[in-house]
């Protein structure tokens, strides 16, 4: 549902809602290029890899909970989510994927994921 860009008191939160709407409108996953949707927050990054054809999610890598694979949600964090997405897509015999960074700007953190997840294969 989408949501009236209006009620959004904060206007950091507004412009990158207005972002992921602009995002979403484009990207879109397959079985054969799945959708990487990425979720940062202050303390934790979570990557999943999402075909929008059937409605499902293929895997999800994070920085918490049991199988995490880093500590933290920086650049050295992202480097390793990476490498590990990068990793089980090649698994699954992928060689191409979409990259969805969900409204956020491509600096800092999301720009170390995405190079980190080409750097190890994977086609963006």
């Amino acid at each position: 549902m989408r949501k009236n860009t209006a009620k959004i008191k904060n206007e950091t939160k507004a412009k990158e809602y207005r972002r992921k709407l602009s995002i979403r409108k484009k990207v879109v996953g397959s079985a054969e290029a799945p959708r990487l949707c990425v979720t940062k927050t202050n303390k934790h990054l979570r990557v999943q890899a999402i075909d929008d054809v059937k409605s499902a999610t293929l895997f999800s890598v994070q920085t918490f909970g049991k199988a995490k694979v880093a500590d933290h949600a920086n650049a050295e964090g992202a480097k390793k989510v990476g490498a590990a997405v990068a990793a089980t897509l090649k698994k699954s015999n992928l060689s191409k994927a979409v990259f969805d960074r969900s409204g956020k700007q491509y600096t800092g953190v999301i720009k170390a994921l995405a190079d980190s997840i080409r750097e190890n294969g994977i086609q963006i």
